[in-house]
């Protein structure tokens, strides 16, 4: 299995953090953790984008966030455009890594200001595949 599950397109059909996707498949968040430089990374990479190391293991995350800051897409790019609009939110795992990913509609925009704790958790999309969405 690829990376045909994941997102609204195909990226790439295969992958070295293909497993991600599985992951997101069973309710799980995963990211990568460098086993030379020990930065964990999200969403999960082939290479450490610190030290360039390709040697990692696989760490679960909480999906425990804080906001940092957030935006409203009223005017989204073409393959995005039949969700718009839609909030896209900045928000830092309490693990470390830093994730930009859409925030739940049914949360409230006046409901969202820098360091609300929100939670990154495992969505599937209309067409099947699978995402993440921050939410409460």
């Amino acid at each position: 299995m690829g990376f045909e599950k994941f997102g609204w397109v195909s990226f790439a059909s295969q992958t070295k953090v293909s497993k991600f996707v599985e992951y997101l498949e069973a309710g799980r968040i995963y990211g990568t953790k460098c086993l030379e430089c020990g930065i964990t990374q999200f969403p999960p990479r082939a290479y450490c984008r610190y030290c360039l190391s390709s040697n990692f293991e696989w760490e679960l995350l909480s999906g425990d966030c804080s906001l940092i800051t957030f935006t409203k897409v009223d005017a989204a790019p073409t393959s995005f455009k039949e969700q718009a609009p839609y909030l896209l939110g900045l928000a830092e795992f309490s693990e470390g890594p830093k994730v930009l990913a859409w925030i739940d509609q049914r949360i409230p925009m006046e409901n969202l200001k820098a360091g609300t704790k929100l939670k990154l958790k495992p969505s599937k999309l209309e067409n099947g595949n699978f995402s993440y969405i921050l939410t409460r």
